[in-house]
């Protein structure tokens, strides 16, 4: 039996927040430089991706209300099965650029959907 759809929301506003938590006061250098914590941002992302994923397949509503949820989906299964592929500089733009609007996104979801029980 799946999971609920706001156990998969808290999960990605856990990882965007581990995230951050993990390149907090790093510039790109250091964050490259550091395979420590490029282990432990992919691997947030990898749970963000199944997450996303489960989503996709049974609360498709929430799933199509988060901003390229489908990439999501693909970068985590290239994360995990195309590794040798990344880029550490596109991985940083991510965490920049998207984690923001991801967490923001999630939490707007999961405080909505709290509402509606």
């Amino acid at each position: 039996m799946p999971r609920d759809e706001r156990a998969y929301l808290l999960d990605i506003i856990e990882a965007c927040q581990a995230i951050n938590d993990a390149v907090a006061g790093f510039d790109f250098s250091c964050y490259e430089n550091s395979r420590l914590v490029r282990s432990a941002v992919e691997r947030e992302f990898i749970v963000i991706g199944e997450a996303m994923a489960a989503l996709s397949r049974f609360a498709h509503e929430t799933f199509d209300l988060i901003t390229r949820g489908r990439r999501i989906v693909d970068f985590r299964n290239q994360l995990t099965h195309e590794y040798h592929t990344v880029d550490d500089a596109i991985v940083w733009a991510v965490i920049k650029n998207y984690v923001p609007l991801l967490g923001r996104e999630s939490k707007e979801r999961l405080v909505r959907l709290e509402e509606a029980t």
